[in-house]
């Protein structure tokens, strides 16, 4: 048996909850694995959720949107008339100790990008950086979230916008609580609740709104204020 958390929209408040679900993991690497794996661990949240339509967000999910939706397939305007993947704009955003940002890693594969030894052997991660701008680490997932939300929204992406709104819980097979700390299920929950709540483009206009959106009324204001980059 193995564990992961589910993201879910609740039907009432429209906030952002995170489940853990137990179902039995089929072990190897191939998709098919992995897909019998997300099977049962959507049949056993549905178990208990059957009104709620699932979604796995990931290059294994065996739905098309799923495989769009993926951090490694997203595409996301970087304001100069190119455009990159979401993974790869977030690992090359990363500020280190002892270097970055690793612009270089904007157009390598996602993989690569991901997999670069200069993000693990940099020292301590110490902010994000990104057209001169800087980004906090706290809260920890709030970077990778603002870039995921803000990929979804432009322009490119309004097809998948209107498909995911449909939806109201999200998994990643891949990702473990224990192990790694962004998850791009999470990303969408939260795209979903902001959608239903009439606060996306509020959230999207300023970090100071989109962190109290997402991480409560206590979250510190920032300075400066980020403002406008719908457009990135």
């Amino acid at each position: 048996m193995a564990e992961r958390p589910v993201y879910m929209v609740e039907q009432e408040t429209n906030s952002v909850k995170r489940i853990t679900v137990e179902f039995v993991f089929c072990p190897g690497f191939s998709i098919k694995q992995k897909q019998k794996s997300i099977a049962n661990l959507h049949n056993n949240f549905k178990e208990k959720n059957p009104d709620l339509n699932i979604l796995e967000v990931s290059s294994k999910s065996s739905e098309e949107l799923g495989v769009k939706l993926s951090a490694f397939n997203l595409t996301i305007n970087t304001g100069d008339g190119r455009f990159c993947f979401m993974e790869n704009l977030f690992q090359s955003a990363k500020v280190f100790e002892n270097g970055g940002p690793y612009e270089d890693l904007l157009f390598k594969t996602p993989g690569d990008a991901k997999k670069d030894q200069r993000l693990r052997g940099s020292g301590e991660l110490t902010g994000f950086r990104f057209k001169d701008r800087k980004y906090p680490t706290e809260p920890k997932t709030m970077f990778y979230n603002w870039l995921y939300l803000h990929a979804l929204y432009q322009k490119q992406n309004r097809d998948l916008m209107r498909e995911i709104i449909r939806y109201d819980a999200f998994t990643d097979i891949e990702f473990n609580p224990k192990k790694s700390i962004n998850c791009q299920a999470e990303a969408c929950a939260h795209f979903v609740s902001l959608y239903r709540r009439n606060r996306l483009i509020d959230a999207l206009k300023s970090m100071d709104v989109f962190e109290k959106e997402l991480y409560g009324d206590n979250a510190k204001n920032r300075e400066p204020t980020i403002e406008n980059l719908l457009d990135l």
